[in-house]
């Protein structure tokens, strides 16, 4: 396949996209505002860019945040456009700049959509966060004069054998990036496979081990788990999906029968599913408490539903164990790090490809644990929540990996510098 003909199938599905879109907004309302923005048609900003950074949804947004910090404090300071494609990643954008940068909906990758982008907001430089290769953007990139970074790259085998059916479009499209920052070695190793410059792939790391921990999460985690209950033993699953909390309740079933005080919290992935995670919870004949009441836990309360944004740190650093979503089933399971880098043991299943070098080095440096079923869970989580001084070791060595792999971050900004002066005019 060429990009002409990759460009007429995206124009004949285009009317799809758009009624997937609107289906999507029946549940989740945020998804049909400022649909113009995806296709460009609105009214344009009041000032244009210098940088675009790309980040799909929540946790690109904060792997990125601290490379748009860095934008938005440099000397001297950038303006900055960031884009997301879920409504979700917008309100996090919102959540941790304001108005300190311009937000807008990703557009649809046609050449005429991008093209007027570039037009109005005139950036110089595009950072695309993690895996988001979009042929008609890069093309419209390179006619425009935008340089092209590809940060903390990841490419799963999965994902790879995909981009290997369209050989042709995927060599072209990834010859279009000026810098392909990757995670690992083995995701640089996919990359060249496809076709990417050897010259522009380096191995830097991944950022998401330099997230920065509030201040506050101490205090407010100490907050929080008072009104849970105190010293009951509590566990985390954390951004689950469609099939999976099923999952988490029989696994909670279960424990609950050895450690009878035990203390679900259940935070799923997508907002618009938290109605019906309620009612789950409710059929399972568990007592609920959700945290959109800010009703504190009884002593009878058996699953607190963490339906709010923005607080996921926050119920993993209270917490004495998380299991990390997206894992049992296939989705590609979710970052650990947030677990890890407050000293709580991670769990997880087997299907971690997204997250899949970091899951590995968790998994041998013994500070987490893959298992297969919500039985083989429930088993482990009884382990963990009856001794207090195996979850501190397995903590704390999820806390040490997360600070001796810090410095991505570091090195990605150096390379990203060293393309600022000629994308900005400097």
């Amino acid at each position: 396949m060429n990009l002409q003909t990759y460009t007429l199938i995206l124009r004949l599905l285009l009317p799809f996209v758009l009624l997937r879109l609107y289906w999507r907004s029946l549940k989740a309302p945020a998804y049909r505002r400022r649909i113009r923005e995806r296709l460009v048609r609105d009214a344009p900003p009041t000032a244009p860019a210098a940088v675009w950074v790309h980040a799909v949804s929540v946790g690109e947004v904060q792997a990125a945040a601290p490379l748009i910090r860095h934008l938005l404090t440099r000397q001297p300071p950038l303006t900055v456009l960031v884009t997301t494609t879920t409504p979700t990643g917008a309100a996090r954008v919102g959540e941790l700049f304001g108005d300190a940068v311009t937000h807008r909906y990703t557009p649809y990758d046609l050449p005429e959509v991008v093209a007027r982008l570039l037009a109005r907001m005139r950036p110089r430089l595009l950072i695309v966060m993690e895996t988001e290769i979009w042929p008609n953007t890069l093309a419209q990139c390179g006619a425009h004069g935008v340089a092209v970074v590809l940060a903390n790259a990841r490419l799963s085998a999965r994902s790879a054998k995909g981009y290997a059916r369209l050989a042709g479009l995927t060599r072209e499209t990834l010859g279009r990036f000026d810098l392909i920052a990757a995670q690992a070695q083995p995701d640089a190793r996919r990359f060249l496979d496809l076709g990417a410059d050897p010259r522009r792939v380096r191995v830097i790391g991944s950022i998401k081990f330099d997230l920065r921990l509030p201040a506050s999460l101490q205090d407010q985690s100490e907050v929080l788990r008072r009104t849970w209950g105190g010293e009951r033993p509590v566990w985390v699953a954390a951004s689950t999906h469609e099939g999976e909390d099923e999952l988490m309740l029989a696994a909670h079933r279960r424990l609950r029968a050895r450690v009878p005080g035990a203390l679900l919290v259940l935070v799923p992935r997508h907002p618009e599913r938290f109605e019906r995670v309620a009612n789950l919870v409710t059929r399972a004949g568990f007592e609920l408490v959700r945290r959109s009441t800010r009703t504190p836990c009884t002593r009878e309360s058996a699953v607190f539903l963490g339906d709010s944004m923005g607080e996921l740190p926050v119920f993993l650093a209270a917490a004495d164990a998380a299991f990390i979503g997206g894992s049992l089933v296939p989705i590609g399971g979710h970052n650990p790090l947030e677990a890890a880098a407050v000293g709580v043991p991670v769990v997880t299943g087997p299907q971690v490809f997204n997250f899949a070098a970091i899951t590995e080095l968790l998994v041998s440096e013994g500070a987490a644990v893959q298992v297969t079923s919500a039985t083989a869970l429930a088993d482990l989580l009884g382990d963990w929540l009856t001794d207090a001084a195996l979850r501190a070791r397995i903590g704390e060595r999820g806390r040490q990996v997360v600070e001796q792999n810090r410095g991505a971050l570091a090195r990605l900004i150096e390379l990203i510098e060293e393309r600022l002066p000629a994308a900005t005019g400097a």
